[in-house]
């Protein structure tokens, strides 16, 4: 009974998460009362106590899959990952300048991502969750957001768009999940909670202060730049941006990261976000 309280008691303290566990228990939670009533003698209303028995030996007896699961398997077809080279004037060599990651808002192949990937970049060559391959365009800027547009010139066949969600009721403590390239390894995820809202933040080499950042505790490092901030859902809440560390000239992740919320990235580049 223990158990089952406990999982009533989070219902309330995390509903959407209990909402996806709740289908997950449902069939199960059917075919156990049946069974319980059934070992129990003929066959007879079922009641309350039927049915607490049946949840208790699912919650015990069942693996669920962790949240993170349903939010990368969401969110995936939609990330890229996002190379920028350019040809050194001395050696006359292309060489990458930037790698990052991007995140599917239009399936036209709209792609946004932080302006810090791409610029300076003379060529733009981006990489699908499906590993298809296709030239970028640069396609405009805020610079006052870190943000960039790109569009593929080729795009899958079954190509998917991220779904945006709503910052509105975002609270500190909520589960969130980076999708990205860290150190061009990837796709990775990593799990967090939002650490805070309306962050300021001012790049250590002298950078626009950007600001009503989302702040973050997933892991993040240089290559997660531009890749979506989503829910348990896989919905995308913001496109991270920047991370945090006090000792200078050290770009590795100590816990502090932050993303632009997905209404200022969208509409910064003149799109709707929902």
């Amino acid at each position: 009974m223990k158990i089952v309280q406990a999982f009533r008691e989070n219902s309330a303290r995390y509903p959407k998460v209990a909402s996806f566990l709740a289908s997950v228990l449902g069939a199960f939670l059917v075919v156990s009362v049946y069974h319980i009533a059934v070992a129990r003698g003929p066959m007879k209303a079922i009641t309350q106590e039927d049915i607490d028995a049946a949840v208790e030996h699912t919650l015990t007896e069942t693996v669920l899959p962790a949240p993170g699961v349903k939010a990368y398997e969401t969110i995936l077809p939609s990330v890229v990952r996002i190379e920028g080279f350019r040809t050194d004037p001395k050696t006359k060599e292309e060489k990458q300048v930037g790698v990052g990651t991007g995140v599917v808002i239009v399936n036209d192949g709209t792609i946004l991502t932080n302006l810090h990937v791409v610029q300076g970049a003379e060529r733009i060559k981006i990489t699908f969750a499906d590993g298809h391959e296709s030239p970028g365009i640069f396609q405009g800027a805020k610079p006052e957001h870190d943000l960039a547009v790109v569009r593929a010139r080729v795009i899958p066949d079954d190509l998917f768009a991220a779904t945006m969600s709503s910052t509105a009721k975002l609270k500190p403590g909520d589960h969130v999940f980076a999708v990205g390239f860290p150190f061009g390894i990837g796709p990775s995820l990593s799990a967090g909670v939002v650490s805070g809202l309306k962050r300021e933040f001012r790049s250590p080499e002298g950078g626009n202060s950007l600001t009503n950042l989302i702040q973050f505790d997933a892991a993040a490092n240089p290559g997660n730049s531009g890749g979506p901030l989503v829910t348990a859902e896989g919905e995308v809440v913001g496109i991270v941006t920047a991370i945090l560390n006090p000792n200078e000239g050290d770009r590795t992740f100590v816990g502090i990261g932050f993303a632009v919320p997905i209404e200022n990235a969208a509409s910064a580049v003149g799109l709707s976000p929902f």
